[in-house]
């Protein structure tokens, strides 16, 4: 399963590079005059029923509605630093807030475990633009997030409590996590729809290949992947929105008439040159383990839209992020969005 999911990481890149010059839409869609506000919560209670390693995400997010920049407007020169900014895009701002929690594999265990995956905790804002063609076929973000890693993430305490809550096995471990440390992640990603085509009872197929990178302390990678999509309309977004290091998707969601619905698979990979935590803190000596370079991802669910009202869930298949990593990671995400 290692060497398959390695392969298809590697398989998802060199699909999303030859597809990179594929045709796209012409028809001109009036700019969406609604944001979105998106709650996503991932978790391995809704994929495998595990408690382990990345074992919980919760973030929210607000994306604005579309507008043309115009020359004078601040906005309008921080546009320009995206990378291949269309012509003609519109600009959504998107901000978020979020809380990351990692834990090893035996949560029971009061001692370190040189061997397995430290506890960490991530909590953190976000902001930036996203640039959002004329014809929504092609999403260009451009993101700063800043946090914290460590005791004062709030990760010990929010598991803690939750497990309390629920009567779930006691965290014990929290006092091997990693030591605080300010965080930031710069990350930049990009989506296009490549190719779309009717199959017939008012469903349509499309190919959405992406590619990006994250440059900072917190987290340092490049990464590419393809979805696939068969559904009713296609047109309303780019796919689910995920918690990153995750295959990207759509922080906002466009009209749609009534009941709206399709289905997603995707393949993806990173290769990782930092990962604060594995690695463990910058400069402190803190738990660490020995990463795996490349990381795949595999993932599909279902997406369905009622009017302004959006819901969707997603499969993940993982492969071994570090080294001694005795198993691959099975985790479910779900994500609510509203349009208004």
């Amino acid at each position: 399963m290692r060497t398959a999911l390695k392969y298809w990481a590697v398989a998802g890149t060199v699909m999303a590079v030859s597809l990179w010059a594929g045709p796209s839409a012409v028809a001109q869609d009036m700019p969406d005059d609604k944001g979105t506000l998106s709650l996503m919560l991932e978790n391995d209670l809704f994929g495998a029923g595990t408690d382990r390693h990345f074992t919980n995400g919760i973030k929210i997010t607000y994306t604005t509605k579309e507008y043309v920049p115009l020359e004078d407007e601040p906005v309008s020169f921080v546009a320009r630093l995206i990378p291949f900014w269309p012509n003609g895009a519109r600009a959504r701002a998107t901000y978020s807030l979020g809380q990351n929690m990692y834990t090893p594999d035996d949560i029971s265990d009061p001692n370190l475990r040189p061997n397995d995956r430290p506890y960490a905790g991530w909590l953190y804002v976000s902001g930036g633009l996203i640039a959002v063609s004329p014809n929504a076929d092609r999403s260009d973000a451009m993101v700063l997030e800043l946090g914290v890693v460590g005791p004062s993430s709030g990760a010990e305490y929010t598991q803690t409590n939750w497990h309390a809550a629920f009567d779930f096995q006691e965290p014990r471990g929290w006092d091997n996590q990693i030591k605080d440390e300010p965080g930031f992640s710069l990350v930049y990603e990009h989506q296009r729809k490549w190719w779309e085509n009717g199959v017939g009872l008012g469903m349509n197929v499309d190919v959405v290949p992406n590619a990006g990178f994250a440059l900072g302390n917190v987290a340092t990678y490049l990464s590419s992947g393809i979805t696939f999509r068969l559904g009713k309309d296609l047109t309303t977004d780019l796919g689910p929105p995920r918690i990153r290091p995750s295959l990207p998707g759509s922080a906002y969601v466009r009209e749609a008439d009534g009941f709206n619905w399709y289905t997603f698979a995707s393949i993806g990979g990173r290769a990782v040159a930092r990962n604060i935590f594995l690695d463990g803190n910058t400069f402190k000596d803190s738990p660490r383990v020995d990463k795996n370079i490349l990381v795949g991802d595999m993932q599909a669910g279902l997406a369905m839209q009622y009017d302004d009202w959006r819901l969707t869930y997603t499969y993940i298949i993982r492969s071994k992020e570090y080294q001694t990593q005795e198993s691959i990671d099975k985790f479910g995400a779900i994500s609510v969005s509203y349009r208004f």
